[in-house]
């Protein structure tokens, strides 16, 4: 296994998400999750656990957390941010947040493997499925 570090920042008003998934594509990833990400959006558009819609919410925001992975053909990221009393929601993150002042974003890339996203019929989404990239071993046949 060979993990690629993928480092970068992003500058104000930059889509979060779209950001991510451009800088991910660029770089010819195809397994990434996301490290660490820390930074402040101007407001978040979040779709919470089990809602159909999905919600905006003005900043500034702390960004206090985000996590997920970016398949080849999408991603799936969960935000957690903080307003200014303090109080935190959370979600899935939808494309349309802009960054405030930074985000300092850290991606892992696993080059073994490679990341997408199949039909599963248990829940009826597009759920991560993990490929294997390394090359089948050959088997030594005894005479």
């Amino acid at each position: 296994m060979t993990l690629r570090r993928l480092a970068f920042r992003l500058a104000p008003d930059a889509d979060l998400r779209a950001a991510i998934v451009a800088a991910c594509r660029k770089r010819g990833s195809r397994s990434a999750s996301i490290a660490t990400c820390v930074g402040s959006l101007r407001s978040a558009r979040i779709r919470f656990a089990g809602a159909e819609e999905i919600m905006s919410l003005d900043g500034p925001l702390e960004i206090v957390s985000l996590v997920g992975t970016v398949a080849v053909d999408g991603a799936h990221l969960h935000i957690a941010v903080a307003d200014a009393e303090g109080r935190v929601r959370g979600g899935h993150l939808a494309f349309g947040s802009p960054v405030f002042t930074t985000a300092e974003v850290v991606v892992l890339d696993d080059s073994s493997v490679a990341f997408v996203r199949a039909h599963d019929a248990r829940t009826g989404y597009r759920e991560l499925a993990v490929r294997s990239r390394l090359p089948m071993r050959r088997r030594r046949i005894s005479r």
